[in-house]
Order: structure tokens, then C-alpha cells, then sequence
């Protein structure tokens, strides 16, 4: 990220199309590292500069909500030696952005199970946060000791505890009054999911969520992806009807 305002420069991106929220699956750092015989936490490290380019990349395109799956609940079962160096680099990220995050205007948020991460991790997030909280020109938000099931769970439980007080009852529940109980309640569902390193799935993120996102997978590792790969994926994103369900003109 760079100090200077953003300036709109992408010919081939629509403006007036833009995704208002993208989630990015980053995965690949440990395979790009295997191909190269280093260690995994260099890959780690590599993605980590990855972070940084598309982070720019959206904040000068304008695109007003970034979520990035940075670790989920079931990476607590990665070895200790991988999730502490996780854990670090997570808190040099925070660490060495929030100056750039201030100056770009962007504003600092977190999902997941957040009580389940290093205090010490908790605390360079709170700060961040809390100093970037008016920041309006982007909001990124980091999934951190995430996972959608556990979410979902919780939601559940929460209204259920409220529908057995009286407090509402179980045909009021509606699909909006659920997305007010999940981790992203202040934030729009995506509009594009991106994964990198060619897999499959899902990995339980974002399940509610993403019930009409557009879908794009790459095979690039995330520690190779880019900048013109990002604005790539973009102008495919502009091409597609977003249907939600309904029957297309002259269909």
C-alpha cells in the first residue's frame, strides 16, 4: 500500500460494476513452498507480500469490503511450530500496515473465534481496530480462527436462547433476522469469492453467506497471485448475469 490517494487507472474494469464485497480464499503458500524445497513457513511469508498487493489493488480499484480467510478453525490442528509462525507473522502484518492502513483509509475488522488466538495476537488486533474504527474507504476484514459451522451453530444457539425467553417467536424468525446473529452482520455477503491453488471446496467459510456469490477458482498459488490476475478475475466477474434465482431476459 502507498500513502498517496487512490486513483482510478483500470480501463478494462467497469467502475459502476464492481463487486461491493470480495472474499478470497488464499490458499497454496505451503505447496508453492514444496515446489521450491523451502520450508513452509517461507511460503507463508511469501503470501503474506500477497496480502499486501491485493489489499492495495482493491482499496485503489474501490472496492468497499475485502474479507481474506487468514486462518480457519480446523489450521488449529496444523503443528505448533506452523501455527506459531502464523501467529507472528500475523502480528508483523499488523504490525508494520496500520501506519498504511491510516493513510489509505482503511478500516480494520475480524471474524472468527477471536478468543481462541494469542493474546498477544488479540491485542495488536484490538489496537488496529480501534484506530482505524472511522476509517471509511475500505473495510478489510480478516477471518481468523474461523469456521462457518461453528458460526452457524452459534447463531442457532443465541435465538434459540432468545425464542425459549419469549423473547421471539420461532415464525419471526427470517433469514434477515439470522444474518444479524452471524460474525458478518455490519458487512454485505460477498458478491465474488476468489480461491487460489485450483481446489474444489469451500472449506467451511462463509456458508450463509455466499448462498448467490459469484465463484471464481484460479490454480495460481496464492503466493503468485496478483495484481493482474485480480483485475483479471474482475472483468470476468463484470461479464456474468447475476441471476438469484430468476429467469433471464428472453429465456
Amino acid at each position: 500500500m502507498n500513502s498517496k490517494s487512490p486513483s482510478f487507472d483500470f480501463p478494462d474494469i467497469d467502475r459502476t460494476k464492481l463487486p461491493s464485497h470480495v472474499a478470497i480464499i488464499m490458499d497454496g503458500n505451503g505447496r508453492w513452498a514444496k515446489k521450491r524445497l523451502l520450508n513452509r513457513i517461507k511460503g507463508h511469508e511469501k503470501g503474506a507480500d500477497t496480502v499486501r498487493t491485493v489489499v492495495r489493488t482493491c482499496r485503489e480499484i474501490g472496492i468497499p469490503n475485502l474479507t481474506l480467510y487468514a486462518f480457519s478453525t480446523e489450521n488449529w490442528q496444523r503443528p505448533r511450530t506452523e501455527i506459531q509462525a502464523l501467529m507472528n507473522l500475523l502480528i508483523q502484518f499488523l504490525d508494520s500496515e496500520l501506519k498504511e492502513m491510516m493513510d489509505n483509509n482503511i478500516r480494520l475488522d475480524a471474524i472468527g473465534q477471536i478468543e481462541r488466538l494469542p493474546e498477544k495476537v488479540q491485542q495488536a488486533l484490538r489496537r488496529n481496530m480501534d484506530v482505524t474504527r472511522k476509517n471509511d474507504g475500505m473495510r478489510l476484514i480478516l477471518a481468523l480462527s474461523y469456521g462457518s459451522r461453528s458460526e452457524i451453530v452459534q447463531m442457532v444457539q443465541k435465538l434459540a436462547l432468545k425464542a425459549s425467553k419469549g423473547e421471539i417467536e420461532p415464525e419471526a424468525i427470517t433469514s434477515e433476522i439470522v444474518s444479524q446473529y452471524l460474525d458478518t452482520r455490519e458487512i454485505p455477503d460477498p458478491d465474488l469469492l476468489i480461491r487460489t491453488s485450483g481446489e474444489l471446496r469451500i472449506s467451511n467459510f462463509l456458508l450463509w453467506q455466499i448462498a448467490y456469490t459469484e465463484i471464481y477458482i484460479t490454480d495460481t498459488l496464492w503466493p503468485d497471485f496478483g495484481r493482474d490476475e485480480l483485475l483479471h478475475i474482475l472483468s470476468v466477474y463484470q461479464q456474468r448475469e447475476r441471476r438469484y434465482g430468476k429467469v433471464a431476459e428472453g429465456e
